[in-house]
């Protein structure tokens, strides 16, 4: 049989001191922040993803990097595989030609954000949930 191409891509919320990292994307003239995401490279394990993505995008190192879940892209053949990570060192110094915008949000403090059914929602709902806040409509 026919073995599809799939390009696994990671999105992660990273947390500082009950804060989450949100960004606005460079290349996509998108109205919201949302967590920071990139594609695996042939020979990386998701967490190294993780952790290169983060540092190539936004400076910082993190730890404690866990699975929150996945969710498939048809569009591009690609699976969004969704985790969770602390912060470990560093100051937010975004790329600008990624990240037009990165800061650290408190739960009751959030800009614009995507919408429901995605992935990066749903990681920025479960940070409001495990700080005591009650999800955006």
């Amino acid at each position: 049989g026919a073995y599809p191409r799939l390009s696994p891509a990671i999105i992660a919320l990273v947390e500082r001191d009950g804060r989450a990292l949100l960004a606005r994307n460079a290349r996509f003239a998108l109205p919201f922040f949302s967590t920071l995401a990139g594609f695996v490279e042939v020979g990386e394990s998701l967490e190294a993803a993780v952790a290169r993505e983060i540092h190539e995008e936004a400076g910082i190192a993190i730890t404690d990097i866990r699975y929150f879940g996945s969710q498939p892209w048809p569009f591009t053949g690609s699976l969004m595989i969704g985790f969770t990570a602390r912060w470990a060192g560093g100051d937010i110094v975004s790329d600008p030609s990624e990240i037009a915008d990165a800061e650290w949000f408190a739960p009751d403090e959030l800009p614009r954000i995507p919408p429901k059914l995605s992935i990066a929602r749903a990681l920025i709902d479960d940070f409001v949930r495990r700080h005591g806040g009650t999800p955006r409509d």
